[in-house]
């Protein structure tokens, strides 16, 4: 499978992903809407929430991502000291640039950081019991109400085939 690079808006900061994501998906959960409602006042170049109040993620293993540039250029941001996410924006232009789950294997990058005609589409929908009230979500995405079972396959799936291992990525002081 062929690489690929991804960058924030005004390309200070540039991944190399290789491959494939192992799954895109949707999520509806509060902690993603109320940390879009807390970053998306920074002047960003891309919006975090979809018009249905879902954030689109395009999951890596951490070892297919690799830093080409502006590492530097990383802050990490947490809904509160003890958080177990950690989301990732670029200092130069405030892009969202991932989530991370702590101890997890892989990264759940933003679907703005790809041009809207190459953006890999949700193939299923998380956490709609925490959707927004009075938002019809489409029926054209499968949906679970909390983490599907797929989802924790896939997952799976992904840290077995990185021999259970799970890399640390240091943004600044922070792991």
């Amino acid at each position: 499978m062929a690489k690929s690079v991804v960058t924030c808006s005004c390309e200070q900061v540039a991944l190399e992903l290789d491959g494939a994501p192992f799954i895109s998906t949707e999520c509806h959960c509060n902690s993603c809407r109320e940390a879009a409602g807390r970053l998306q006042p920074l002047p960003l170049a891309r919006p975090m929430l979809e018009d249905n109040g879902g954030t689109q993620f395009v999951l890596y293993r951490k070892d297919k991502v690799a830093f080409l540039r502006g590492q530097d250029l990383l802050e990490v941001f947490r809904l509160g000291p003890d958080a177990p996410t950690r989301r990732v924006i670029s200092r130069c232009c405030n892009s969202p640039i991932f989530l991370e789950f702590q101890s997890g294997h892989w990264l759940s990058l933003y679907s703005s950081l790809w041009p809207a005609e190459t953006r890999p589409k949700p193939e299923l929908r998380t956490m709609t019991s925490d959707k927004t009230d009075g938002i019809a979500l489409a029926d054209d995405v499968p949906a679970g109400t909390a983490q599907t079972l797929r989802f924790y396959r896939k997952l799976l799936g992904a840290w077995i085939a990185m021999g259970f291992k799970t890399p640390k990525i240091r943004i600044g002081n922070d792991t």
